[in-house]
């Protein structure tokens, strides 16, 4: 058994994972899916750590799994608590050093959603989030997330450089989505190429795949455990 521990992204809360999460537990795997800290300015990266591990107790054979912005906090956990994977979903992969705020100018990010929304028609960096986010995700599940959002991460947090002075010696996996219109798939193939070294597992999925294929999301978790 491993218990994966779930770290949302940006703006959202622990039960954006609720349905991986019974997929897990129905495997057998502890799951850890804590909202992160919200609606504090002042707080950084390292309280999210911090609320991560609180979370995560005296559990052991961690697999870490960091959604989106989670990908900025993920590795300072699997960085603090013996850790058996790392698994980032379309992540935003951090260098560092690097603040998030940096990460969208030194990745490239804007130029690959203009070239991308050139070829869909705008449908990538659509400013409706049906469209931009939700666009596979069943209508219900999609207005009960968007209800449950709120402030994170903090400005603090968005402009603290990212304190690792390497990326932690733990196997990294890369779940790419293909249908992903916020984070091209184009662009994050080079990213995880670049900054990680690993070529992704890929899902026909838009950028919340934990709402519209937690099956398959799950089958990929569970293959990075190894027990």
């Amino acid at each position: 058994m491993s218990t994966f521990v779930l770290i949302h992204g940006a703006g959202d809360v622990g039960w954006y994972w609720h349905l991986v999460e019974a997929e897990l537990r129905a495997r057998g795997h502890d799951v850890v899916a804590p909202d992160l800290p919200g609606g504090d300015k002042s707080l950084t990266l390292d309280d999210y750590a911090d609320a991560v591990v609180e979370a995560v107790g005296d559990r052991e054979g961690l697999v870490v799994v960091g959604q989106s912005f989670g990908a900025f906090t993920a590795p300072l956990v699997a960085a603090r608590r013996p850790a058996e994977a790392l698994v980032l979903v379309a992540g935003m992969v951090p260098e560092p050093g690097e603040s998030p705020d940096q990460w969208w100018n030194n990745t490239g990010y804007t130029q690959a959603v203009r070239r991308k929304a050139a070829r869909d028609g705008g449908l990538t960096g659509s400013d409706d989030p049906y469209v931009a986010f939700y666009h596979d995700v069943p209508r219900e599940l999609a207005r009960e997330a968007m209800s449950r959002e709120r402030e994170h991460p903090s400005p603090a947090a968005s402009a603290q450089p990212w304190p690792l002075d390497a990326w932690p010696a733990v196997p990294t996996r890369f779940v790419l989505c293909t249908e992903d219109r916020f984070f091209p798939a184009d662009f994050l193939r080079r990213l995880a190429l670049e900054r990680l070294g690993v070529v992704p597992d890929e899902i026909a999925a838009g950028h919340c795949v934990a709402l519209s294929h937690p099956v398959e999301l799950a089958d990929i978790l569970t293959g990075a455990a190894t027990h």
